[in-house]
């Protein structure tokens, strides 16, 4: 999509994406606490602070890097919000000082990253603050090709009373891109939301950690534990770093 860069999608969806997408569910938030062990923790792509916060609330140290000043504004407006360190940045490039005990990236966010290069920079730049035995998390959907019809999709994603939200998208199916505004229509008019991914399959980031110095420690089918099989939709994974 001609213009889009790693900026646009903060500065687009800031202003709705809390309405839009709900509180991280108590699970996710187990699972990360549980991971961290009472150390520090990173998220990547931190945004509006939908999972860091609660992570905060149960005590844990959480830092965050993020490209978007729309939504870390959001952020600081939060109870709690002021007193997260974030870096602002490209969260590939992990430009922070310090280790931690997990670092994550939720919400399909790596898919962010338009480029296989980039994704497995992101990996590379995550291993220098992991500490002994340290993780990286990543949850993530799992490709369905199925989905597009020669090589495009139209679905409904919301209906309401006095809106509509609509999302048309491409798939460049070579290198693995998916191109979509989503078409919010209200009685105030026409908004668009642009969203660009890159997707990987499993086993591919799964090549990408190894890369990186970092091995498979356990793969779900989601935030429950849930076995991950091949009618999973989506995976939770965790990386480990060696200990030494």
């Amino acid at each position: 999509m001609l213009g889009y860069d790693e900026t646009t999608y903060g500065a687009e969806w800031a202003a709705s994406y809390d309405t839009f997408f709900p509180e991280a569910a108590e699970g996710m938030i187990d699972r990360l606490a549980e991971l961290a062990e009472d150390g520090t923790v990173l998220e990547l792509a931190i945004g509006t602070g939908r999972v860091a916060l609660p992570l905060a609330a149960r005590g844990l140290k959480v830092s965050g890097i993020d490209i978007s000043p729309e939504m870390v504004s959001l952020l600081r407006k939060k109870p709690g919000g002021a007193e997260i360190l974030v870096v602002m940045g490209d969260f590939a490039n992990v430009a922070i000082e310090g280790e931690f005990k997990l670092i994550y990236l939720v919400f399909n966010t790596l898919f962010g990253l338009l480029s296989q290069t980039e994704q497995v920079r992101c990996f590379a730049n995550v291993v220098p603050h992991l500490g002994d035995g340290g993780r990286f998390l990543i949850e993530a959907f799992v490709p369905d090709l199925g989905r597009f019809d020669r090589g495009q999709r139209v679905q409904a994603v919301r209906v309401l009373h006095e809106q509509a939200v609509i999302d048309v998208s491409q798939h460049d199916l070579v290198n693995q891109l998916v191109t979509s505004q989503w078409v919010w229509l209200s009685p105030t008019g026409i908004e668009l939301r642009p969203v660009n991914i890159r997707y990987a399959w499993p086993s591919e980031l799964d090549l990408m950690a190894q890369l990186a110095g970092l091995e498979l420690e356990v793969r779900w089918g989601g935030w429950e534990k849930e076995p991950f099989t091949s009618a999973s939709p989506r995976h939770v994974s965790v990386y480990k770093a060696p200990a030494p």
